[in-house]
C-alpha cells in the first residue's frame, strides 16, 4: 500500500524539509531582522506547542505563554549582556504559577527554547553566517545519517525507554557524518584541528535534544508536538535537535575561539 512501511514517511519528510531548508537558509543568509523574526516566530510557536501538549485542557494558557515568550524574546534583544537572559524567564515564571500540569517541565524546557532561539540570533550576529551554517549542517546530516542507518542497519536500540525508534547504528552514523562535516569546514576555514570532534560532540548534543523532546512527548502521551509540518509533526519535532546543538554551542563558544567569518 502507498505510504506504508518503514519508508512511508520519507516523501512528506523530504517535501517539508525542502521548504523548511529554503526558508531557514534564506533567513540565515539575510541575517539581521529577517533571521531575528524567524527565530522569534519559531520560538513562540514552540512554546505554544510545548504548553498545549503538556495540558490540552488549557489552550488559552498556551496562547498566553506564547505571547509572553514573544514579549520576553523582544525585550531580551534590547537588553545589555548582564540582564539579557532575565526577560526570557517571563514564560517560566508564568508557567510555575499557573494551575496546570507539567509546569516544571514547561518552565525548564520553555526557558531552554527561548535561550536557544535568542542565542542563535546572537551567534549569527557575532560569528557570521558561515558558522551558523555549520551548526545547521551538523544537525541536518546527523538526522539524515541516523534516519537511513537506523532503517538500513537497525540493531540494538539506543535508549528504548525514551526514544524507541533510535538505534545505536543511527546514533553512531550521526557522529561519523557530523565529524565529516567538520573536516569539510576545516578544509576551507581557519578553524583549528578540534573542529571534527567538536562537530561530533555537537551531533551528540543534537541527539540529546531529540531525546529530551521524546521524553516530554512520552510524559504527555502524545505522538507529535503538533501537526504544523506535514511528515514532521510540529516545530519541536523538527527543531529539537537544533535546540540541543544551539545550547551546546553557546557554551562551547565561551571557551573556544570561533574564527569570525562575517557574511
Amino acid at each position: 500500500m502507498t505510504g506504508t512501511g518503514k519508508w512511508g514517511d520519507l516523501g512528506p519528510r523530504i517535501a517539508s524539509g525542502v521548504v523548511l531548508a529554503a526558508v531557514g537558509l534564506g533567513a540565515i543568509w539575510a541575517g539581521g531582522w529577517w533571521f531575528t523574526a524567524l527565530a522569534l516566530l519559531a520560538g513562540t510557536l514552540m512554546i505554544w506547542e510545548l504548553a498545549l501538549m503538556l495540558d490540552r485542557d488549557r489552550p488559552r494558557d498556551a496562547i498566553l505563554l506564547a505571547g509572553l515568550a514573544a514579549l520576553g524574546f523582544g525585550a531580551a534583544l534590547g537588553a545589555d549582556r548582564l540582564v539579557e537572559a532575565l526577560p526570557l524567564a517571563a514564560p517560566a515564571v508564568a508557567a510555575l504559577v499557573m494551575p496546570r500540569r507539567g509546569k516544571l517541565i514547561l518552565a525548564l524546557y520553555g526557558t531552554a527554547v527561548l535561550v536557544a532561539a535568542a542565542g542563535l540570533v546572537a551567534f549569527r550576529a557575532e560569528h557570521g553566517m558561515l558558522w551558523l551554517g555549520w551548526l545547521i549542517a551538523v544537525v541536518v546530516v546527523t538526522d539524515i545519517a541516523g534516519y537511513f542507518a537506523g532503517r538500513l542497519i537497525g540493531g540494538p536500540k539506543f535508549w528504548p525507554r525514551v526514544s524507541p525508534k533510535k538505534t545505536w547504528s543511527g546514533t553512531l552514523a550521526g557522529w561519523v557524518a557530523a565529524a565529516a562535516v567538520g573536516f569539510v569546514f576545516l578544509s576551507f576555514t581557519t578553524a583549528g584541528p578540534d573542529l571534527p570532534w567538536i562537530s561530533a560532540a555537537l551531533a551528540f548534543a543534537s541527539q540529546m535534544g531529540d531525546a529530551a523532546e521524546s521524553a516530554i512527548k512520552r510524559h504527555a502521551g502524545v505522538k507529535d508536538s503538533s501537526g504544523l509540518i506535514p511528515g514532521h509533526g510540529g516545530l519541536l519535532d523538527r527543531f529539537d535537535g537544533v535546540l540541543g546543538a544551539a545550547l551546546f554551542m553557546l557554551v562551547v563558544a565561551q571557551v573556544v575561539v570561533v574564527p569570525v567569518v562575517k557574511v
